[in-house]
């Protein structure tokens, strides 16, 4: 099993990158994203192969939560590689995140590949999705993903932990700190 890739780009479109590791090309599919990211010669990518009875894919992240990200989302019955990619290529991580958590059906609609129904079939799926690491706004979602499951062992509901938490940083107490506080108010 292939989990990451390093070597030279040798050509690079916006969703398949060709990565040359000791004289061996690989094509690897990518995100917008990731494609993005990629801006010098040398890259090293987080990798998930797939693998199909006609194909041996590779499909290569330069972020360990959009790799997670891609896993979660393949594993959805009806959903494959290609809107799992879409998907990524739509979507930071943080953002997915607090899509799934907004239960935005209207948002993740306008992931090419994805209607009404694989839209609500995801959402339902992945509620519990929590990225890991940093998210775009540099607060750490390990600590938040902790200060939700304190909050809601305390009985606060999880749609309005969340919103609490929205916009806060800090280590997993001073979230749950300022949590109870803002929950207080509600």
């Amino acid at each position: 099993m292939i989990v990451g890739i390093v070597g030279t780009v040798e050509h690079k479109e916006p969703t398949v990158v060709h990565i040359n590791t000791h004289g061996v090309i690989h094509e690897v599919h990518i995100s917008i994203n990731t494609s993005n990211q990629i801006t010098d010669r040398q890259v090293r990518l987080f990798v998930t192969q797939v693998i199909r009875e006609d194909a041996h894919l590779l499909f290569g992240f330069m972020d360990k939560n959009e790799q997670k990200m891609f896993d979660t989302v393949l594993k959805i019955n009806g959903i494959g590689p290609k809107v799992a990619l879409a998907i990524c290529s739509t979507f930071t991580p943080g953002t997915f995140a607090r899509v799934v958590a907004a239960k935005d059906v209207a948002m993740l609609k306008r992931v090419p590949g994805i209607g009404p129904k694989a839209a609500s079939r995801i959402l339902v799926e992945l509620a519990d999705f929590i990225v890991d690491g940093h998210d775009e706004e540099g607060s750490h979602s390990g600590a938040v993903g902790e200060a939700v499951m304190a909050l809601e062992s305390l009985g606060f509901k999880k749609e309005a932990i969340q919103k609490v938490l929205t916009g806060l940083n800090g280590d997993t107490s001073v979230l749950v700190k300022e949590g109870l506080r803002r929950l207080q108010r509600l």
